[in-house]
């Protein structure tokens, strides 16, 4: 044991004094590495940090809440043409529906529209998220108060001109003032402020984050734009009961907005029953393939490095072709003189991923200071660049290690004299 920790130590100073005598080169050589660890690593903790965010921000939903709307989460066999003729899902459905549906825990009715702009006095805010939503969004979703409350039943129903809005908002708008009871304008009208949401900060929202939404009631928005606007997308969104039977739950949304609309037996629904879980699921495929994006480029880098190991590693049999005869005429067995080299070139490779990996650290830092987002590199993350970094060395240096231990000492000598 203690001569192969000698053995380690050994390998340690040469790969040292390998860095130390010849800078440039070696550095050169260990560049391939560096760019390949950090590439890889910067990948994974870059989609480590995105799903992590996702699956926070969205841990408040349930996933077996349920979007009838006349688009598709993911792909659909149903041709494009076809489905922009399908009708957008009317608030008369929404009603019926909720007099209708078994087993469930709340519906609700959505409406996405543009973005607007909202003032108070001299301050304004633009870009902002407009989310029309009837009364039961509040349970749907889980939102959380930093003060006020949610819009009521009566007042949803008419289309009071009230706003909830998110902690982003109400800083640019009111800064240390407090927002409830305040007028500002939105749609060229004055809305009353009765809740400000707690700040969740990067937060996901169907690519909008809460912060910088402003919820009214649904019925505002369809007296102003009536119920077949073209221009936005209407939603009913249900959340059935802990455990209800999906298919046979989908089934009847199908069966009865069927009914209600009129449709034959064959025809096609002209509507889409889209489970919150395929839309996560879509997300975790889009994650996947964009890891395996990450390491298919990443793998060019590393066989690079792995290369310019090779490289460095041979030249260093090289150099000490002297060193290594009177080693083996000393006794120095064949293994011995492998483990050596086959020591450095690992040493030599873990080197570059650790200043690879320490690159995706100070960049990691950076953009979580400059973007308010947590980009977190993982001890995961950490052990798999130093454990594959150490593979590559090991592998690059095989081959210079085997040439090396086959050496004939007296061979050896009379070369490097």
């Amino acid at each position: 044991m203690l001569v192969y920790l000698r053995l380690l130590s050994e390998s340690f100073r040469f790969a040292m004094n390998a860095l130390r005598n010849n800078k440039l080169r070696t550095l050169l050589s260990l560049l391939g590495v560096t760019i390949g660890i950090f590439s890889i690593i910067a990948v994974l903790a870059a989609v480590d940090s995105l799903d992590r965010k996702i699956t926070k921000d969205l841990s408040s939903l349930d996933k077996n809440t349920i979007y009838l709307m006349n688009r598709s989460f993911g792909p659909s066999e149903i041709p494009e043409w076809k489905r922009e003729q399908f009708p957008n899902v009317k608030y008369d459905e929404y009603i019926y529906l909720k007099g209708a549906m078994t087993n469930t825990e709340q519906l609700g009715y959505q409406i996405f529209t543009n973005r607007e702009s909202i003032k108070y006095e001299s301050n304004t805010v633009t870009s902002v998220n407009i989310v029309p939503v009837s009364h039961e969004f509040i349970d749907i979703q889980g939102l959380e108060f930093d003060e006020g409350r949610f819009y009521t039943e009566s007042e949803a129903n008419s289309a009071a001109p009230v706003v909830v809005i998110g902690k982003e908002i109400a800083e640019n708008l009111f800064g240390d003032f407090d927002p409830i009871g305040k007028k500002i304008r939105l749609y060229g009208q004055r809305f009353t402020v009765i809740g400000v949401l707690k700040k969740k900060g990067g937060g996901l929202s169907f690519g909008n984050n809460n912060d910088t939404s402003a919820f009214i009631p649904v019925n505002f928005v369809r007296e102003l734009i009536g119920d077949n606007n073209k221009a936005v997308v209407n939603v009913i969104i249900f959340k059935p009961q802990v455990g209800v039977d999906m298919d046979a739950y989908k089934a009847e949304i199908s069966q009865k907005l069927r009914s209600f609309r009129g449709l034959k037996a064959g025809e096609i629904d002209n509507f889409f029953i889209n489970v919150f879980s395929g839309f996560t699921d879509l997300i975790d495929g889009i994650i996947s393939k964009m890891n395996a994006v990450g390491w298919i480029i990443s793998g060019f880098s590393l066989l690079v490095g792995g290369f310019g190991i090779a490289n460095i590693m041979f030249v260093s049999v090289k150099e000490r072709t002297n060193l290594i005869g009177i080693q083996k005429s000393l006794g120095a067995k064949n293994r011995f003189i492998l483990f050596q080299f086959l020591f450095e070139a690992i040493i030599l490779s873990v080197i570059g991923g650790i200043i690879g990996l320490f690159m995706v650290w100070i960049i990691a830092m950076i953009l979580t200071k400059t973007l308010e987002f947590e980009f977190v590199l993982g001890m995961g993350n950490i052990l798999l660049g130093t454990g594959l970094a150490a593979v590559i060395g090991l592998i690059s240096g095989i081959l210079p290690a085997v040439s090396a231990s086959k050496l004939d000492p007296v061979e050896a000598i009379r070369t490097g004299m």
